[in-house]
């Protein structure tokens, strides 16, 4: 059995103050094993280019083609809409995909370009190739990354 790829260390704020982070090794599957029951990535993504946030076809082609890298199956049709038209700082697409282990799911937003995505399964995946699929399809000029272990019978987070 591997050992833990989860090691806590310590930043400090620009304040001053200190604060835990995980570090994740990039080369496995972090860490993923039967002892956790979700896996949840988180991205909050910024200034993507704005051509490929607001075309619902590379939405589409993007969930096709990350369901297909991470070897998840997709439970019904995509659903993708234009959403939140009443506030222009926060309209844009956003889309859900039920996959066999839970869903992908988004929102973009035309006005600045950032987005949001998240990718929770109860079976393990690989968070670099989502990370590199994101970046591929959507050409952000910053990701910033979480990741969750999910467990209501203990305290994972």
């Amino acid at each position: 059995m591997k050992q833990k790829n989860i090691s806590r260390r310590k930043n400090t704020r620009k304040n001053g103050t200190r604060m835990a982070t995980r570090r994740i090794n990039r080369n496995h599957n972090y860490g993923m094993n039967n002892k956790k029951w979700g896996f949840h990535l988180l991205l909050d993504c910024s200034h993507g280019e704005h051509s490929r946030i607001t075309s619902q076809s590379n939405i589409s082609e993007f969930v096709d083609a990350l369901v297909k890298k991470i070897d998840m199956k997709k439970y019904g049709k995509l659903w993708i809409n234009k959403f939140a038209t009443h506030d222009p700082s926060k309209g844009g697409i956003s889309f859900v995909q039920m996959i066999e282990t839970s869903n992908i799911t988004g929102h973009f937003v035309d006005k600045t370009g950032d987005f949001y995505i998240d990718l929770f399964s109860c079976k393990p995946y690989d968070i670099k190739v989502a990370v590199d699929l994101v970046r591929t399809y959507f050409k952000p000029t910053k990701i910033h990354k979480r990741f969750i272990y999910r467990d209501a019978a203990t305290n994972l987070t």
